[in-house]
């Protein structure tokens, strides 16, 4: 435990101490162009709080703490690149992030049924405002309703979609329960029937086939190495510090690759995920319009 410090110790640190770390964050936030720090995710031997979980905080379960931003390796950053992003990262810098070459972005709009996260708003406007092609994702709760509810909560609270040429298909972020049970209690014919479900439901609401957010040791584990949305959804996998991702049973490639959950970009302070299209910028827009 620290030890107490009274009031009137604290006020006598000397000026010229103040005004320099003062001036040294000032300088510090010019140089790296980001924008407010962020309060770091809980460490991994600590537990997440319902409604704080993001994309990738069941991801580091099964594939251990990110490497740090120097030492991943590769870090592949051709193409068209894209991150992703919840209250975690803080206030960002929209403009700085499409200077540094960043296309794209998804940041997180919902989870379970009753959460909604406290950056959204500012995320999903400040990006689109500063020229990014993005779009939202709602963080998969299996254990707490069907399927259904939860697909029409997310569409009601971030995730619709408009043929403007800016707006991504939702995500369904399903990965590794951070709060529990790998695989939330369910068996893998309760699994495949709740994306079934939300699936059909988020369809109906907004037109648009669901992006899967994954892993391929959670989708096989907990699904049973299911094929039944391949054809259907586009597959973002996450998988951090390879040079070619493992992808799920039954899918044929990936659309979306996390490689890493500590890459580095300017207008964003600290730790973001950074994530690579497998495509060309054309194809993106392709996806976000729905055309072939």
């Amino acid at each position: 435990m620290l030890a107490y410090r009274s009031p009137s110790r604290r006020l006598k640190r000397p000026r010229g101490a103040v005004l320099a770390g003062a001036l040294g964050s000032a300088v510090a936030l010019i140089l790296t162009g980001t924008g407010t720090a962020a309060a770091a995710p809980p460490a991994p031997d600590e537990p997440v709080r319902s409604g704080q979980a993001w994309m990738g905080a069941g991801t580091r379960i099964e594939q251990g703490p990110a490497p740090s931003a120097g030492g991943v390796t590769p870090m592949d950053t051709s193409g068209v690149q894209g991150i992703d992003v919840s209250h975690w990262q803080g206030s960002i810098n929209w403009g700085s992030v499409k200077a540094a070459g960043i296309d794209f972005a998804y940041m997180k709009a919902t989870e379970g049924t009753s959460f909604k996260d406290s950056s959204f708003n500012a995320n999903y406007t400040g990006s689109y405002n500063a020229g990014l092609i993005r779009g939202a994702y709602h963080f998969a709760r299996p254990n707490v309703s069907n399927g259904a509810t939860q697909a029409g909560y997310f569409a009601s609270n971030g995730g619709g979609w408009s043929k403007d040429g800016k707006t991504l298909p939702g995500v369904l972020d399903i990965e590794h329960n951070p709060y529990g049970a790998m695989c939330y209690g369910l068996s893998t014919t309760q699994m495949r029937t709740w994306i079934n479900d939300f699936y059909n439901t988020y369809k109906a609401r907004t037109t648009r086939d669901v992006v899967i957010y994954t892993t391929a040791s959670w989708w096989n584990t907990c699904t049973g190495s299911w094929t039944g949305m391949a054809a259907k959804s586009p597959l973002w996998i996450a998988h951090w510090g390879t040079a070619s991702p493992t992808i799920p049973a039954g899918f044929p490639t990936w659309t979306i690759w996390q490689y890493t959950a500590t890459g580095r970009v300017g207008g964003v302070s600290g730790d973001v995920d950074r994530n690579k299209f497998n495509g060309s910028l054309a194809r993106l827009q392709a996806l976000a319009n729905n055309t072939p």
